[in-house]
């Protein structure tokens, strides 16, 4: 009797969110954040707070092109297709063409707000969404950013060497990294990080669950202390 009373216990008790979200996928692993050498592909928290702090010293327009990159875990591809009109200000989201897609594909991602006034003011968001442009309709308008691909590149490798932060997670696809990670750390579903980031499958997604949060530091530190 005392069996079946323990193991339903077991079985109602939640459960961190890491061990939560891991059978998802047969190939949630941390292997898919880590070069063949070792080297991590995603910055850690510590390291975005470094990018942020780095954005201070750029022209307004690279700043907020790589702000935009850093809050809304989007492609450099997508976010240099992004036009005035892609912009629901009133909302707080941003409609994202998601690239890898065969079909046409758009998503919603909610952006903050003290971003969405900063690309407002630079860009005229709001002006040019009351001259009706729709914006879940592909726009004819200009890009906000009338760069090339390797130009963004340029500007993101720039931010990484002022933040002192070198190697893949020093790129735009560690800055996407980043967003999923701290975005499953955070407890955003991960159903919703797969919808926010364009993923076509949630297993892509789940590689975020095997990076290292603040619960298993937690569980960790407890194991030293116990063991010492």
């Amino acid at each position: 009797m005392s069996k079946k009373v323990s193991s339903r216990t077991r079985e109602n008790s939640p459960s961190p969110r890491w061990r939560r979200a891991a059978p998802v996928s047969a190939s949630c692993d941390a292997a898919e954040l880590y070069a063949q050498d070792g080297s991590r592909k995603y910055l850690n928290a510590d390291e975005r707070r470094r990018v942020l702090a780095a954005l201070d010293a750029l022209p307004v327009d690279q700043a907020l092109f790589v702000r935009t990159l850093l809050w809304s875990g989007a492609r450099v591809s997508e976010v240099l297709a992004l036009t005035a009109t892609s912009f629901q200000i009133e909302r707080g989201v941003v409609a994202i063409r998601t690239l890898k897609r065969r079909r046409h594909a758009m998503r919603e991602v909610p952006l903050p707000f003290p971003l969405l006034a900063a690309l407002d003011a630079r860009f005229g968001l709001t002006q040019a969404n009351a001259a009706g442009g729709l914006p879940l309709r592909p726009a004819p308008s200009t890009p906000l950013w009338g760069w090339c691909r390797q130009t963004a590149w340029r500007i993101v490798r720039r931010v990484m060497d002022q933040a002192g932060i070198s190697g893949r997670a020093g790129t735009p696809r560690g800055l996407r990294h980043a967003f999923g990670i701290a975005a499953v750390q955070a407890d955003v579903p991960l159903d919703l990080v797969s919808r926010w980031m364009g993923h076509s499958r949630l297993a892509t997604t789940a590689i975020y669950t095997a990076a290292s949060g603040p619960e298993e530091r937690a569980l960790a530190e407890r194991f030293w202390q116990m063991a010492a």
